[in-house]
């Protein structure tokens, strides 16, 4: 997806999209159920007795168990219909890229790969939308079309204002305040989540995890004596507990101009989030220096997002995006003990 959907004709690019995650994606997942994820069902099923050499012990209920003097089992049945949520981030940030993808459209192509495998197996994806102005709700629908005009409204997703089809919520339905919401109203959008989407399943978190830190060495950087302890990003306490219910993927979106600086000189940076303008001389210092915090900020992420138990996949501007997705659900399926299958993949 090298141009914006908006742009250029929509049908067709989506549709290569859609054949792009299928052809080489599918061969790896192919008859797991939200596979890059892969875990046991979740609905407790009737107990039965225990069949030794044939049941798995950790299986065992031990309340009927106890109750009849004979082992018995209960069975877990696989999941069926399930509604797979996303939060896309939105806010002005990700609307920077100097790869071969702007960080938007590659949230958009991260959203396609859940979407279209999930939809694929007769489920139903929706998603969260998180704006500078506030979250919206896309409804959770099942299909190819719904999938196609959800990831054109992340890609056409206006600075402000709802789009046809997305309830607008603010104040306190949402979390988060009218006007203009700063990039920490992250850890607002995965509260709202999580309250408004209560029926277990698998939660997707797609953002750049850019966040104000408390600075108290004054820096305002993020990157002075705040950045060499321990700081805990204001997302991560509600992306816990939203782990503890849910199957939680964070699928950070990263741009290679953000780990490091060129040797340019003089140059005029702008914040997006805040739109403040600022002259800097790129000497030798301030390049080192800025590597230096941005790797910190990365390790604070890896940090959090392991405390909080999601999985962490690391999606780059300038990298095949289908392979890094690939590789990240051939390890997950190996973690989690299960066979791999490659045929028809082309990772």
């Amino acid at each position: 997806m090298s141009a914006r959907v908006a742009q250029l004709a929509p049908e067709r690019t989506l549709r290569r999209l859609e054949l792009q995650v299928t052809r080489r994606l599918d061969g790896l997942l192919n008859g797991e159920h939200l596979g890059l994820l892969p875990g046991p069902g979740t609905e407790s099923a009737e107990a039965r007795l225990y069949q030794p050499g044939e049941d798995d012990v950790r299986h065992m209920d031990w309340a009927v168990t106890a109750r009849t003097t004979t082992p018995h089992v209960r069975d877990l049945i696989a999941d069926h219909e399930l509604e797979a949520w996303s939060l896309v981030d939105l806010t002005p940030s990700m609307d920077f890229g100097t790869g071969t993808l702007v960080k938007r459209d590659l949230a958009a192509a991260a959203l396609a790969a859940v979407g279209f495998l999930t939809v694929r197996l007769g489920d139903r994806a929706g998603a969260y939308l998180l704006h500078r102005d506030g979250l919206r709700r896309r409804p959770a629908r099942t299909g190819k079309a719904a999938m196609y005009a959800l990831l054109q409204a992340v890609l056409d997703a206006p600075a402000t204002g709802a789009a046809p089809g997305e309830t607008t919520m603010t104040g306190a339905r949402a979390g988060l305040s009218r006007g203009t919401a700063p990039h920490g109203d992250l850890a607002a959008a995965i509260t709202s989540l999580d309250r408004g989407q209560t029926r277990r399943g698998l939660r997707v978190i797609i953002s750049d995890f850019l966040a104000p830190l408390d600075d108290p060495g004054g820096t305002g950087t993020g990157g002075g004596p705040a950045a060499a302890g321990h700081v805990q990003p204001p997302w991560e306490r509600p992306l816990r507990r939203l782990s503890a219910r849910h199957q939680v993927l964070a699928i950070e979106i990263i741009d290679p101009r953000e780990l490091d600086l060129p040797d340019v000189g003089l140059i005029e940076m702008s914040d997006p989030e805040t739109g403040a303008v600022h002259e800097i001389v790129l000497s030798r210092r301030v390049r080192e220096r800025y590597a230096a915090a941005a790797a910190a900020q990365r390790e604070r992420t890896r940090a959090a997002l392991r405390r909080s138990g999601a999985h962490h996949l690391v999606l780059r501007t300038d990298r095949d995006w289908i392979t890094d997705i690939a590789r990240f659900a051939l390890r997950q399926r190996r973690a989690a003990g299960r066979p791999v299958t490659t045929a028809g993949a082309r990772p």
